[in-house]
């Protein structure tokens, strides 16, 4: 099992920006990345970033959010920029081992963080 911890979030008007960090500890992870669930609707994946540095984004998110990582200190930041009220969410981070990252249905995150409000007002 591996431990989440995040920080970040909070309230912002449309068009503003808010940065997201997680930590991880427990085993060491090949993926880190957020997935957000808005109110009556799934979870849905944001960002995800491996190891190797490669990149998966939600087409929703393309060209405002970024997602980093420092792997030394095992933490990874969701940058996001011209925030819009559609991003307003509860945002999970998680991380997994294995090869596999990004998003898709053979892909399964079962380690998660508590979560944070982004809320995004209009």
């Amino acid at each position: 099992q591996v431990r989440l911890e995040e920080s970040g979030g909070g309230s912002v008007q449309a068009g503003g920006s808010l940065r997201l960090s997680c930590r991880s500890s427990g085993y060491a992870t090949n993926c880190m990345g957020w997935f957000r669930q808005a109110p009556g609707k799934e979870r849905e994946g944001v960002a995800v970033i491996q190891a190797s540095g490669s990149t998966w984004y939600a087409d929703s998110v393309k060209g405002r959010f970024t997602i980093t990582q420092d792997y030394s200190k095992r933490e990874a930041y969701l940058e996001m920029n011209n925030l819009q009220s559609d991003d307003t969410a509860v945002y999970y981070c998680t991380a997994k081992g294995g090869y596999l990252c990004g998003f898709g249905p053979d892909i399964r995150y079962l380690d998660w963080g508590q979560g944070t409000q982004v809320t995004v007002s209009s």
